[in-house]
């Protein structure tokens, strides 16, 4: 997949064996939970998925943040089965654009690509700001060779990132696959897109199927 997506774990469960009973949707937070919480986001940031679970399974919580988290850290450890029905039972529950982004990636990571984009969409309708989101719909667009579609989200997210990020890829993907010079040229101008990151996305353009 590409850079800053979707990615593969290994599924260790066969079925959900999470309690989610205790969903909350408030996200109103304690200060001394918010502490905690920015301790599991600087794991994740360093890629400790396994210790930011442990640590967040152990000072279970009230409200939106605990269960986004715990259902992002259950697929990121590979306990696809559990962070669906977490992401699953939030949407139910809170309906709103992060747990519709959530439940798209779980899917996403299923390889339940339209399933996915049906959650994607959804999210993106609910928080058009959000240059995560914008990402990730766009790389779904690219799966089902939606390419104009996807150039577009991307296009967007990378604006909405400053041209930072994982997103960057992706968008010079999207425009190899729609044979925009024009967008290519706008990277390198625009956002000091390097000759590298050029030739990385034309290798991952031929995921694809379409190479120049």
């Amino acid at each position: 997949m590409l850079v800053g997506c979707a990615g593969q774990p290994t599924e260790t469960t066969s079925s959900s064996t999470v309690d989610t009973s205790d969903i909350a949707c408030q996200e109103a937070v304690q200060p001394e939970q918010r502490v905690d919480l920015e301790m599991i986001d600087t794991l994740m940031a360093k890629g400790r998925h396994y210790a930011a679970l442990a640590r967040l399974e152990s000072k279970p919580m009230e409200g939106i943040d605990y269960w986004l988290r715990y259902g992002q850290l259950l697929a990121s450890t590979g306990k696809l089965d559990d962070a669906e029905r977490v992401f699953r039972d939030m949407v139910s529950e809170c309906e709103d654009g992060r747990s519709r982004h959530g439940l798209g990636m779980v899917l996403l990571k299923r390889n339940q690509v339209n399933a996915a984009i049906t959650h994607l969409e959804a999210a993106r309708s609910m928080a058009p700001a959000s240059a995560q989101v914008r990402n990730d719909y766009g790389y779904a667009l690219l799966l089902v060779g939606r390419y104009q579609d996807a150039a577009f989200e991307l296009r967007t997210a990378l604006e909405l990132a400053n041209g930072q990020g994982p997103v960057r890829q992706n968008v010079a993907v999207a425009y190899l696959l729609t044979d925009d010079q024009q967008g290519l040229e706008a990277l390198k101008s625009e956002y000091g897109f390097t000759d590298d990151e050029l030739a990385y996305a034309r290798a991952l353009q031929q995921q694809f199927g379409r190479v120049e």
